[in-house]
Order: structure tokens, then C-alpha cells, then sequence
């Protein structure tokens, strides 16, 4: 937790928050703070500063805070993901937070189980949690948009064409295409498939909406390897 992200709920004066739980232990058990340390906190949402402990027992802390820095800025990117496995969807979850995407669709797909979709870590609870903890790891505050999207030929022609308009438009595919461009300067819109990639007809159907099949090299890789090699060359300088 190299961020402490406070909730509007969490203040009970303008300046002062208290703090339990989760939170609570990790500030006690990591920290191992005392009355008087400086912890960095920041709001969800919000800007990122200072949290001084007031009080601090095995209840709760108080801390008195101060909020001025912006937080990182986010990635240019629309990502457009087919929806992983079970096991897989939460450190996706985590990992895509944590390098500064803030616009997910998960999607359905031929190869994409549809076992996957009954999974509770979709549901919002679930979800929010897994972007606390991206948010945590890279000192963000800005909470991502994540939309389900089960039906793949309504989505790709009825929504996102207005989702990717003004964007580049790029499918990640490993057979075919060129190579993935390196540090792109514009607004971006990333489709990936699931493991074993988009079949055919998805890939059609994409470039049909204006994407262009981008690839990696002849290593086929895991999903959640080829995500962060994909938005570290698409992003390096973020």
C-alpha cells in the first residue's frame, strides 16, 4: 500500500479522517506508525498529500490531512478486452489500475467461457475492490470506468464506433498485421482477445470499424503478459 486513498466517508471534519480495518492494519503492521508520523494519502477522486497521525489505537487512527498534488495523468487509452479467466481478471484488474487506465470494456468473445461471466469478482464490489489496490500500488486516485459488455456483435456496431471516434484504433492479433507502433502521441483504442486470440470473424468485424491488426513478434504470449508489453511500447513515456 504505498498510498492510503481516503473516502469521502472516511472525514469527519474538514481535515480530519478516521480510519479502521484494512487500513488500520497495514498502517499498524507495515508502517508500524506512531502519533506524529507522516503517512501519503489522497483522496479518491481526488488530490494526493499528507496525513498526519492525531490519535491511533486498536480501533481506529485519526490523521489530519493536507491535499494539494494532482494525481498521475492517465493513459490516452480506451481498452477494449475480452473478458479473462476467473483467476486471471483480478490482477488484470489490479495491473491495468496501477499503469493508469481509466476506460475498460470487457467483452465477450467465440473463446471466452461462458462460465466466465457468472464469476462474483465481475460484480461492482468486486471490481472497485481489485482498482483499490491498483490505485494503492501506483499512488493514484482516479477510480477506472469498467463496462461489461456480453454481446460482441452489438457492441462493435452499435457502440464502439462512437467510443473509439476521434481515437487510433488498434487490435492486438497475433497472426497477421504490422508491428506495434512504438510511443504514440494520440488517443488510442486497444481491443485484445482471450487467450488463443480473436477468431476470424471478430477480427473482421473490427477492422470493418476501423482497427488495424497490430502484433508483438512471432512469441505468442499470455494475456496478462502481452497487456503491460502492449501499453509499455503503445505508452512509454507514462
Amino acid at each position: 500500500m504505498n498510498l492510503i486513498v481516503l473516502q469521502k466517508h472516511d472525514f469527519i471534519s474538514p481535515n480530519r479522517v478516521r480510519l479502521s480495518g484494512r487500513q488500520l492494519e497495514h498502517i499498524t503492521k507495515v508502517h508500524r506508525a506512531a502519533p506524529g508520523q507522516q503517512l501519503r494519502v489522497g483522496l479518491l477522486d481526488g488530490q494526493i498529500g499528507s496525513g498526519e497521525i492525531v490519535t491511533l489505537d486498536e480501533k481506529c487512527v485519526e490523521l489530519e490531512v493536507a491535499l494539494a498534488i494532482d494525481p498521475p495523468q492517465p493513459l490516452p487509452l480506451t481498452l477494449i478486452l475480452a473478458l479473462p479467466r476467473p483467476k486471471m481478471l483480478k490482477r488484470v484488474i489490479q495491473h491495468l489500475t496501477a499503469l493508469g487506465v481509466k476506460k475498460l470494456v470487457l467483452i465477450n468473445s467465440y473463446r471466452v467461457e461462458k462460465s466466465y461471466w457468472q464469476t462474483p469478482w465481475l460484480q461492482e464490489d468486486k471490481l472497485f475492490e481489485q482498482c483499490l489496490l491498483g490505485l494503492e500500488q501506483a499512488v493514484d486516485t482516479q477510480m477506472p470506468e469498467i463496462l461489461l459488455r456480453k454481446r460482441f456483435k452489438p457492441f462493435v456496431e452499435d457502440e464502439l464506433p462512437s467510443l473509439s471516434s476521434d481515437s487510433r484504433k488498434l487490435v492486438a492479433h497475433p497472426v497477421g498485421g504490422t508491428a506495434c507502433p512504438v510511443d504514440i502521441k494520440q488517443p488510442t483504442t486497444l481491443a485484445i482477445g482471450p487467450e488463443g486470440g480473436f477468431i476470424s470473424y471478430e477480427v473482421e468485424k473490427l477492422q470493418e470499424a476501423g482497427f488495424q491488426s497490430v502484433h508483438l513478434g512471432p512469441r505468442i504470449l499470455r494475456v496478462e503478459t502481452a497487456l503491460p508489453v502492449l501499453i509499455s511500447r503503445l505508452f512509454p513515456a507514462f
